[in-house]
């Protein structure tokens, strides 16, 4: 699948510009195995870099002219490097020129590029295409121009990018696991402070399947905004019981039930579910140390319930595919990856037995919905990186 993906840019590069491209750069996408909402929430997640990336073929131009050619969506996006670069109506472009025009603001070094991409990361089934293009981009131009970019850096550069030329105001989880993603390990990241470890994500004889259900709901937006308001409200109240919280994370469940009363039900239960889901993340990756797969399939399911129940952002679609295989034998963990209301499924399975469960959940689901699945089989690989022949 890389070679083919690898083949493929490198000829549409040769096509486009009449020349082999002097580098090929390769940026994964990502997923997030279990921390779901906390990563505002002053918790830990759990991402890792999989094997969808966006693959970059590049040279340089010889002039201060950048072509771009996103080869997937058939559409070119040509400006000069020394113009002032601001956003623009092609959505695409400005994950790229958020980056460059950051890049410029630290070095007179930037030449003008000629750059052929196309990717392999599903678009809309919240795997990170947009943080794997910026990230992309970024690595690209500090290896090219000696920039000398930390990952750090460049995953921060990413994530201004969106918030500046995009708008969208995301966290930093995205951008890191792209960056800083390492084969068969997941990392353990802190949103605040930026501290990380690598913790070994062998599953043996169990792999990852992602399954999509093809729908985005409309309140993704406003009911990210409502959660936020919500666990903020209930923190506030908190901390005045108890002086010595500062963070979702000084708090235990029995602080939070309580208070069940003075919280009111719907930040009581926002509350509880952040404080569980921070003692998860912490959980899974004791099971993952001690290659204790069934419990680490336990707290996904207990994950997914509380997004379901608790956190209330879900959908009936999502909700469908969990139970589906709830008390398969085959499955030891399932729940709802990233912000809810659609998106993917991502599940812990036994090597062996993905075609036969994708087959019957699919028949399931189309029966139900009239909505045909997307699965994809996914494994942890090593983040944004140089290819070498």
């Amino acid at each position: 699948m890389k070679k083919k993906l690898i083949k493929q840019v490198t000829a549409a590069f040769e096509s486009a510009f009449g020349t082999e491209p002097q580098h090929i750069f390769l940026s994964p996408g990502r997923i997030n195995v279990i921390g779901e909402h906390v990563d505002y929430n002053d918790g830990f997640v759990l991402p890792a870099a999989i094997n969808k990336y966006i693959c970059f073929a590049v040279s340089e131009s010889g002039s201060s002219k950048c072509t771009i050619v996103a080869k997937d969506l058939e559409e070119t996006y040509s400006f000069d490097i020394t113009d002032e670069l601001r956003p623009t109506d092609i959505m695409w472009a400005n994950y790229i020129l958020g980056v460059i025009h950051q890049l410029k603001g630290r070095s007179n070094a930037i030449k003008g590029v000629n750059i052929v991409f196309s990717s392999t990361i599903p678009m809309g089934a919240g795997l990170s295409s947009s943080a794997a293009l910026e990230c992309g981009i970024g690595y690209m131009f500090s290896h090219m121009f000696g920039l000398g970019l930390t990952k750090e850096e460049i995953a921060l550069i990413g994530q201004k990018s969106e918030h500046t030329f995009v708008g969208v105001n995301c966290g930093i989880m995205d951008q890191f696991a792209s960056v800083f993603g390492k084969k068969n390990s997941v990392i353990k990241l802190d949103c605040n402070s930026l501290e990380y470890e690598y913790h070994k994500a062998d599953f043996k004889d169990y792999s990852l399947l992602l399954l999509d259900s093809n729908v985005k709901h409309t309140h993704l937006t406003s009911g990210y905004n409502t959660r936020r308001q919500e666990v903020e409200a209930g923190l506030a109240l908190l901390k005045e019981v108890y002086p010595g919280i500062k963070t979702f994370r000084d708090c235990n469940e029995q602080q939070v039930i309580a208070q069940r009363g003075q919280l009111g039900e719907i930040n009581f239960k926002r509350c509880l579910f952040v404080v569980q889901e921070i003692q998860r993340v912490l959980d899974a990756v004791d099971a993952l140390e001690a290659s204790d797969f069934a419990k680490l399939g336990q707290l996904m399911f207990a994950t997914h319930d509380g997004l379901s129940k608790g956190y209330e952002v879900s959908c009936e679609e999502i909700d469908f595919l969990v139970d589906a295989v709830r008390n398969d034998d085959n499955v030891l963990g399932s729940r709802m990856m990233g912000g809810g209301f659609g998106g993917c499924s991502i599940n812990l399975v036994k090597k062996g037995s993905e075609d036969a469960l994708i087959e019957r959940v699919s028949a399931e689901y189309k029966a139900k919905f009239g909505i045909t699945l997307k699965p994809y089989k996914i494994k942890i690989s090593k983040g944004t990186t140089l290819y070498k022949k």
